[in-house]
């Protein structure tokens, strides 16, 4: 076996997920990790130099994949740095923050001849495979209704502001559901209306910590998503995964949880699938479905899960062009609705 020699880009919390699972597996070899300040390693990782100067790093250790996990304005320009300096690349979504960007991006990957892998780790998820097969066994058109608010405060509120500098919640978080949306209805967007607010006089005038989008695909399904950061945000908001359709409906039934608590962003615990199909007398022909979704992966786990596809997609030289196409599409609907709010005009793509 071969080791990528890696070199890790930003250690906040996935950046840090993601160095774990390259200190973990013998897949990768850490050559190099680069933070703007130094931090804290957990154990096992002391041995490791923190960097100040990425563009230094590159050229002197010379990595064979560059993990970005630094916040989402840098990240365009990083990636191009990356492949031009031949390396393959992974990087944490969005991939930039702007579809023109992310297009540069994708085709300078593919000039180069290198793998650019961008972090929708919900793919690599078990559960999350599931609840997409389900929900196109069922047939469209479909009706996807997700979110994922969270409650923020102290150093996860801190993050939030940070990140809102640059980049609103359902563009940052959207990205990863709307990629979902476009996995099951495999249809193109063709117009998106969003809707946001600012709750907090500590964030920009030109900013929202709510936010919530409607897009209608081509065959006549429709999504929302809704995302909102703070400490004012609704616990009981936290959580809704639902797909409907003329043949039933598939939802994830989380258990309870803290919606500052990383594993529960993902966590699925149990998926209802539900027939709508009636009998003469007009009662549901089947019951209800509950799979349980036991001993699925924690978030650690899951980022091991996203580099051993990276590992594979390098080695085995897959063909990431839908992947790549994927994560444009998702990022120009989710900025489709940024432009909507802005403009309270219907963005048509």
């Amino acid at each position: 076996m071969t080791a990528l020699r890696t070199l890790v880009v930003g250690l906040g919390q996935m950046g840090l997920s993601h160095a774990l699972a390259y200190h973990n597996r013998p897949e990768f070899e850490i050559v190099g990790l680069v933070n703007r300040s130094q931090i804290e390693l957990p154990e096992g990782m002391q041995c490791y130099d923190i960097l100040p100067d990425f563009e230094l790093a590159l050229e002197q250790l010379k990595p064979d994949l560059v993990s970005i996990n630094t916040y989402s304005d840098s990240h365009a320009e990083m990636a191009k740095m990356a492949l031009r300096a031949g390396a393959h690349v992974f990087i944490e979504k969005p991939l930039a923050t702007t579809v023109a960007q992310a297009e540069e991006v994708v085709e300078l990957a593919i000039k180069k001849n290198k793998k650019l892998i961008v972090g929708y780790i919900l793919n690599h998820h078990p559960s999350w495979q599931i609840f997409v097969e389900q929900a196109r066994n069922l047939g469209g058109p479909y009706v996807m209704r997700m979110n994922l608010n969270q409650q923020s405060s102290g150093s996860a509120w801190e993050i939030h502001k940070k990140l809102m500098q640059t980049t609103s919640p359902i563009v940052d978080c959207g990205v990863h559901y709307v990629d979902v949306m476009c996995q099951i209805t495999n249809s193109k967007p063709v117009r998106v209306t969003g809707m946001g607010v600012r709750l907090s006089d500590e964030i920009a005038d030109d900013m929202y910590n709510y936010g919530h989008l409607q897009v209608v695909f081509a065959d006549g399904s429709v999504g929302w998503y809704e995302a909102g950061w703070g400490p004012m945000i609704s616990e009981t908001a936290f959580f809704v995964k639902d797909v409907m359709s003329p043949n039933g409906a598939v939802s994830i039934i989380a258990d309870a949880a803290d919606s500052a608590d990383v594993d529960a962003h993902t966590k699925t615990s149990n998926i209802r699938v539900h027939q709508a199909a009636l009998d003469e007398s007009g009662k549901f022909v089947k019951s209800d479905q509950n799979l349980s979704m036991q001993d699925e992966p924690g978030h650690n786990q899951l980022c091991e899960l996203e580099q051993l596809f990276v590992y594979k997609a390098i080695q085995e030289n897959l063909d990431l062009s839908s992947h790549m196409q994927n994560a444009v599409e998702s990022l120009r609907i989710c900025l489709a609705a940024d432009e909507s709010i802005r403009s309270n005009k219907t963005v048509y793509l």
